[in-house]
């Protein structure tokens, strides 16, 4: 997973406790379901302060983003 983030995404992906990033990533809305599902397949970024994970929907496949905002 890490080696799909960027050197700044990982650090702030890091600093997020283990439970915390498991919810964010089981939170994710997909617009191709309809529904919430879990984020898999997923690289890094970050934007304008904001870390963005970009990956897949665990149910359709679709493409999926959750961007976690920073403080």
């Amino acid at each position: 997973m890490n080696d799909k983030f960027t050197a700044k995404a990982k650090a702030i992906w890091d600093s997020i406790p283990p439970q915390i990033q498991k919810k964010l990533l089981s939170n994710v809305w997909c617009p191709h379901c309809a529904k919430i599902t879990t984020i898999t397949d997923f690289e890094g970024r970050v934007e304008m302060g904001d870390l963005i994970l970009s990956g897949t929907c665990a149910t359709c496949e679709g493409n999926v983003a959750r961007v976690i905002e920073s403080e």
